[in-house]
């Protein structure tokens, strides 16, 4: 029997060759840099150089505008080259800080066409408890116990069943995930809130730990999406001490042992049935916190095989090989063919939002 062939995918039109502004944020973290941190600044201006020179490689002429301290400076250089659109890939850089959505909102002020997800969206996402309420609404189904805690006295408001995984609510990026995080006692719990208060400085997000499954759903378009292959997450041969989570080391951390024992597998194999639900859970989870353009659900299954939503990621990681990217590739989708799909999904502008630039800004 011959090997299944890969559909490659080919755009339905020609693009138009556009003048594009790839914006990303150049302020330096608090925090210094080690060399075996993947989420380092380095590794950061190195992918925006690869999404430049794939850019380019479609016939767009790019300019590089980094954002560090000085808002005004970028908003005369924006206002100088009048990009066609903007490609957003503004990041937060420092703890609690929310200025990757106001950045959004700034640039959709300003007039311009700007890729991925609306400000509001990039809110909520951020704000993790309120994602997992509106879903809950909803009927998308999320981890049972989910709370947000403001100080270490209200753990004693709740009834817990354990284990639970304790993490700061506004981060992402695995940001404030450690070894610690999966607790098994109220005692446990109460250290563990307590460290991300202090460390963190914003509210605690506390969940049932789900012991099942862990996938990702990719996403990419406008008013038609297109769903990614299935990836998987694999924590096999993790160290008992080492709770099974996609913690930071486990995202970043080359040299750690989270890192080297965590596996993606794209596309994975799941049932069909299975394949329905999570494809159906996140299209609407997606849809949900009016998410746009391109992103991914992270969905684990808990101890009956219910799949339930853990993060919406608006904006995903565009870095080339892993995660969004990996699994276009695996659906026949190149590198630069992704960044135009992105494109052309600003470009279509998002429904119901009515766009009045104020010339003043």
């Amino acid at each position: 029997m011959g090997k299944k062939k890969t559909k490659v995918y080919r755009s339905k039109r020609p693009h138009k060759h556009l003048h594009i502004a790839l914006v990303y944020n150049a302020a330096s973290s608090l925090a210094v840099d080690s060399p075996e941190d993947r989420g380092s600044m380095a590794d950061l201006r190195k992918m925006i150089h690869h999404i430049a020179r794939a850019l380019r490689s479609l016939g767009h002429r790019v300019t590089i505008l980094p954002l560090a301290d000085d808002l005004f400076a970028f908003h005369r250089k924006l206002r100088r080259i009048e990009p066609d659109v903007v490609f957003n890939q503004y990041d937060d850089v420092a703890h609690g800080v929310l200025y990757e959505m106001l950045f959004a909102a700034i640039v959709q002020m300003m007039g311009f066409c700007i890729t991925g997800s609306p400000a509001l969206a990039l809110g909520l996402s951020r704000y993790k408890h309120t994602t997992s309420k509106l879903l809950h609404g909803l009927g998308i189904p999320i981890p049972p116990c989910t709370e947000v805690l403001e100080k270490v006295s209200d753990v004693n408001r709740h009834e817990w069943r354990f284990p639970l995984i304790v993490q700061p609510s506004h981060e992402d990026a695995g940001i404030g995930l450690d070894r610690n995080s999966v607790v098994h006692t109220k005692k446990a719990l109460r250290e563990q809130v307590s460290y991300v208060l202090q460390e963190y400085k914003q509210p605690v997000l506390v969940q049932s730990f789900l012991p099942g499954r862990e996938f990702n759903v990719g996403i990419v378009g406008g008013k038609r999406l297109r769903l990614m292959p299935i990836a998987e997450v694999r924590y096999r041969n993790m160290p008992p001490e080492i709770p099974p989570i996609m913690s930071y080391a486990a995202k970043w951390i080359e040299n750690s042992m989270e890192y080297k024992k965590t596996s993606i597998i794209c596309p994975t194999a799941v049932e069909p049935e299975l394949a329905r639900q999570l494809y159906d859970i996140a299209m609407r989870a997606f849809r949900a916190v009016n998410a746009w353009g391109y992103g991914r659900v992270d969905i684990r299954l808990d101890e009956d095989g219910i799949p339930r939503v853990l993060e919406v990621n608006c904006n995903a990681s565009l870095e080339n090989g892993i995660g969004l990217a990996r699994s276009a590739k695996r659906a026949g989708i190149s590198y630069p063919q992704l960044l135009q799909m992105i494109i052309d999904a600003a470009m279509e502008g998002t429904p119901h939002d009515i766009s009045v630039p104020l010339q003043t800004l």
